[in-house]
């Protein structure tokens, strides 16, 4: 009977040491082995892609006259007073006050009806706004045109999931990850599903946030209307703890009751 328990005490051992998760599935921005190193400190270039506006986006249009300007001065006043302090995951402020990107890729503005501003960025659609605008205003004015936000949704081993709206017009994947409180150290950090709307359709991509490489990809910057969805690993399926201590104290569980019985059984 010793020399069962003296086993099972062994390969209890083992699994404790072996089943934690290690630090190379969890840190973040690794030089990978095969790729070609990015020091500290190093420039590293990248570039922002263009984005084109989509269905269901939502544009922020505020428009300025010279009387509004004298009154007010170069600030929109009165409608983005309240607007720009507000942000992380709560009620989406854009929503009562900009205007929505329908399925036909137009936006219904006040006196000057629809405009169609599917694919266009957003200077080609200030543009295209202004050109209508001075068929009904003809005294000098000022166009703002920007996105209301980017709205993303954090799904899985996140510990904080949930859809966010982040009032800035660029946003990182880790902007993103730190803004749903960071992913579970159980997260598959290395194979993370970013799911992307394109004007065409959906793709889905896989993003790994141990590589270092990672900043020049295109999926570095998080798109309007993008969805993360983090995985767990195979250890969760075993009901191991996610740290050589946790695996400690459970396995020590786990051998106190079994001497508990056997000690029954010797007795």
């Amino acid at each position: 009977m010793l020399k069962y328990l003296k086993a099972i005490g062994i390969v209890g051992l083992a699994w404790a040491t072996f089943s934690c998760v290690s630090n190379e599935k969890i840190i973040y921005l690794q030089n990978l082995e095969g790729n070609q190193p990015i020091s500290e400190g190093e420039l590293i270039s990248y570039e922002i892609p263009e984005y084109r506006l989509q269905y269901n986006d939502i544009l922020d249009v505020n428009i300025q006259t010279i009387e509004d300007m004298i009154k007010n001065g170069f600030s929109f006043q009165n409608r983005q007073g309240g607007v720009m302090a507000q942000g992380g995951s709560g009620g989406d402020v854009y929503y009562l006050t900009g205007y929505k990107i329908d399925k036909y890729g137009n936006i219904r503005l006040p006196i000057v009806g629809e405009v169609n501003v599917k694919e266009k960025t957003i200077d080609e659609a200030r543009l295209e706004i202004e050109k209508k605008l001075r068929e009904y205003v003809t005294s000098e004015f000022y166009l703002s045109v920007k996105l209301g936000g980017i709205r993303y949704s954090a799904l899985g081993e996140f510990r904080q999931p949930g859809q966010f709206v982040v009032l800035q017009e660029r946003l990182t994947i880790f902007e993103a990850v730190a803004n749903a409180g960071d992913l579970s150290t159980i997260a598959k950090r290395n194979e993370i599903l970013l799911i992307r709307q394109y004007p065409e359709g959906t793709k889905l991509h896989r993003v790994n946030l141990n590589d270092r490489q990672l900043i020049q990809s295109p999926f570095y910057f998080i798109q309007p209307n993008d969805q993360l969805y983090a995985e767990p690993m195979k250890i969760r399926e075993i009901g191991a703890g996610e740290s050589g201590i946790q695996n400690f104290l459970l396995l020590s569980s786990v051998l106190t009751t079994v001497f508990l019985i056997a000690n029954l059984f010797v007795n």
